[in-house]
């Protein structure tokens, strides 16, 4: 039975070299959820990102054939511990979450059909701050002001990145197709 988990202290943390065994480890129980639905699965957000402050939640991006077969697959997910929350403010998305024993929220399930825009949207920005650790530098940077400014108030939080994030999503766009 997944827990309530609507009180989120806002904590960003050094990268984790973790992060990455923890996604593949969890990527391998999903597509065994999933089943053949499942296209790819992608580790995307800041723990993807080398070198960087980010909250310590693995977020992944899963990529499916059908987005509407998802829906009778969510007691797949719910046996993996999974809260399924359906569009969660994004249409077309199917979005779980999943939290440890103590309620404190470790991973993040965006899946999408194939082709959906949102897809390349995640890919380009994770891949851009890769290649540019400068500008992924300045992500950090600014998560750790938020956090210490907003470490109760996960919306202000949200929003205070929404203009860095945005800004780095067109240059993204402008450079993932020489890539």
């Amino acid at each position: 039975m997944s827990r309530k988990l609507d009180f989120f202290k806002v904590e960003v943390v050094p990268h984790d070299p973790n992060w990455r065994s923890a996604f593949e480890t969890e990527s391998k129980l999903i597509a065994l959820a999933l089943t053949e639905n499942v296209v790819a699965i992608h580790h995307i957000g800041s723990t993807a990102i080398p070198q960087i402050h980010a909250k310590p939640i693995i977020d992944m991006l899963v990529e499916v054939k059908d987005i509407t077969k998802v829906d009778t697959q969510t007691s797949a997910m719910e046996a993996l511990g999974y809260e399924a929350m359906g569009q969660f403010g994004i249409s077309g998305r199917r979005f779980f979450r999943k939290g440890n024993e103590a309620g404190i929220r470790t991973h993040h399930i965006h899946t999408f059909e194939v082709a959906a825009p949102q897809i390349e949207r995640h890919l380009a920005f994770r891949d851009y701050m890769i290649s540019h650790p400068e500008n992924a530098q300045q992500y950090s940077e600014l998560k750790r002001e938020l956090a210490n400014k907003y470490f109760d108030n996960i919306q202000g939080y949200m929003d205070g990145k929404d203009g860095f994030i945005k800004a780095m999503d067109m240059k993204a766009a402008k450079w993932r197709p020489s890539h």
